[in-house]
């Protein structure tokens, strides 16, 4: 058998697994902060385009992409509160 090429395979497939476990949370965060930025622009939009009929609109600046951006739809909701009522 040839040795040569059997041994770092083996190694690369446990150098595999092992990458793959340890960025297994990473990766979980990251695409669990993506799916919350998506919807929350999505009802952004959604709040904008059928709330200005009702006088209701989110002003769109970098503070509010922050806040949407991690928080997601209950960012979007608090922003609601905080621009229309509160303010």
């Amino acid at each position: 058998m040839n040795y040569i090429v059997i041994i770092p395979a083996v190694v690369l497939v446990v150098l595999l697994i092992l990458l793959i476990r340890l960025l297994r949370k990473p990766i979980k965060f990251i695409f669990k902060l993506l799916i919350n930025t998506v919807l929350g622009f999505i009802a952004l939009f959604l709040i904008n385009f059928f709330g200005s009929s009702f006088g209701i609109s989110i002003p769109f600046n970098l503070l509010d992409a922050v806040i949407i951006g991690f928080l997601g739809v209950p960012g979007v909701i608090f922003l609601l509160i905080y621009c229309n009522f509160l303010k």
